[in-house]
């Protein structure tokens, strides 16, 4: 048998987005994957400093980060691309020139603005679940080696979001994420980038990718496997893009989108 390979996001995916928690199912569902010979890896947005170490206590064997700037397997890292101090720094001064909240998500920092030049709440419940959970050690935007590979941006009401776009449209992929949430990406990196960087890496067959995922960021990986999975909980936008949709998060979908594709 030739092994399968399963490519995880990780909020709403496998990890709730109210409670905070990975269902057992799931954690049972991706064991008993890896003890029938399968491949179990987390394909997200975070960076790898931002994974939560009861994530990586779950023994996934490797792990695309930042969207496909980062790849590592078993333990090795395999790809990791930063915009370098320079671009780094410009937009830094560009984000505060036009009054744009950001987390800058590198694999060995997270940069925050001081707490008191945050407006987006949702930012600043990030922040704080990052300082809990250890995961932020302290590194703002003025910290003279700052490098990045990639950020997440907040606009609000005094934001002038098309100056930035026009700016960076051609570094970054914007991927909209909500109302006044994007996504920025190094152009030719993505979710998608980092699976086939991986799946030729291993000699992985294609037709033995899959990826399950809930959100307008995991567009790019459930277009390019050969099996896609979206959570019952997904933006609707997913639905008829997926080869399969499985139950909520919290409705075991995990384990029953494996056991539907006899993953399990």
């Amino acid at each position: 048998m030739k092994s399968k390979i399963v490519f995880f996001d990780i909020d709403g995916t496998i990890l709730t987005e109210n409670t905070l928690k990975i269902p057992d199912s799931t954690k049972r569902a991706i064991k008993k994957a890896q003890k029938n010979g399968h491949l179990a890896i987390i394909n997200t947005g975070r960076p790898i400093r931002s994974i939560d170490s009861f994530i990586k206590e779950l023994g996934f064997d490797g792990f695309i980060c930042g969207c496909g700037t980062y790849v590592e397997y078993k333990n090795t890292i395999l790809l990791s691309k930063q915009l370098g101090n320079n671009i780094s720094k410009a937009v830094v001064k560009d984000l505060r020139k036009c009054k744009i909240d950001a987390i800058l998500e590198g694999e060995k920092d997270i940069y925050y603005e001081e707490d008191e030049n945050i407006i987006s709440k949702e930012l600043l419940k990030i922040k704080a679940h990052h300082r809990e959970q250890q995961l932020y050690n302290g590194a703002t935007w003025d910290s003279s080696q700052i490098d990045f590979d990639k950020l997440t941006i907040w606009t609000n009401d005094n934001s002038n979001f098309e100056e930035f776009y026009d700016k960076y449209k051609d570094i970054f992929e914007f991927i909209h994420r909500g109302e006044n949430f994007y996504e920025l990406v190094p152009l030719g990196f993505s979710k998608a980038s980092g699976i086939e960087y991986l799946i030729k890496y291993l000699n992985i067959p294609f037709e033995n990718t899959y990826a399950i995922g809930d959100s307008t960021n995991d567009l790019s990986m459930l277009k390019y496997v050969k099996n896609s999975i979206a959570m019952g909980n997904s933006n609707p936008l997913l639905f008829d893009l997926v080869s399969f949709v499985t139950k909520d998060i919290e409705d075991d979908g995990i384990e029953y989108a494996l056991k539907h594709f006899s993953i399990i």
